[in-house]
C-alpha cells in the first residue's frame, strides 16, 4: 500500500475534525527532514503565509517521461502536515500524471478543504502549482 493510501485510510477512520487536525500535525512531525541547505530562496514556495520549501528531484529514463520526487518542509506544524500530504500524493509519479492529478479533490474527499483557513488553502494551491510547474519544466527539458 502506498503512503498516500495509508494516509487516506487513516483519515477515513477519524470522524472528528479535532482528531483529523491532530493526525495532520502528526504527519508533519514524521515528514522526512529537508537538509538545512535546502531551506533556500530557490526552494521557497511563494504564496504561502507560512514558510514552505519544496525541493524537486527529477529522474530521467530514456524513452519514458521523467519521474519527480519531492522533499519539503515548513516552519508551521499544521502546514508541515499539509506538505507531507501533498508530497505523498505527487512524489514518485511521472510528470504527465503529476500535471493531470488534482490533490484538491483528495482534500475535498478527506473533508480538509472546508476546515482550512483561506490562507492555508492558498498556500496549498501555491504548493500544487509549484509542483505542476516543476513537472512541466521536466517535460520540456
Amino acid at each position: 500500500m502506498s503512503e498516500i493510501e495509508t494516509i487516506v485510510q487513516d483519515f477515513e477512520l477519524l470522524d472528528d475534525w479535532e482528531d483529523r487536525y491532530r493526525y495532520l500535525i502528526e504527519l508533519g512531525r514524521d515528514l522526512a527532514p529537508l537538509p538545512e541547505a535546502s531551506h533556500s530562496e530557490a526552494n521557497k514556495v511563494r504564496g504561502c503565509a507560512s514558510q514552505v520549501w519544496l525541493e524537486t528531484h527529477v529522474e530521467r529514463d530514456d524513452g519514458k517521461p521523467p519521474v519527480l520526487t519531492f522533499l519539503g518542509d515548513s516552519d508551521a506544524h499544521i502546514v508541515r502536515g499539509l506538505v507531507r500530504l501533498v508530497i505523498a500524493f505527487y512524489s514518485g509519479k511521472p510528470a504527465p500524471e503529476i500535471i493531470a492529478a488534482d490533490v484538491l479533490e483528495l482534500f475535498q474527499k478527506l473533508d480538509l478543504a472546508s476546515h482550512l483557513t483561506p490562507q492555508r488553502s492558498n498556500g496549498v494551491r501555491s504548493m500544487v502549482e509549484r509542483i505542476k510547474n516543476d513537472a512541466r519544466a521536466a517535460m520540456a527539458a
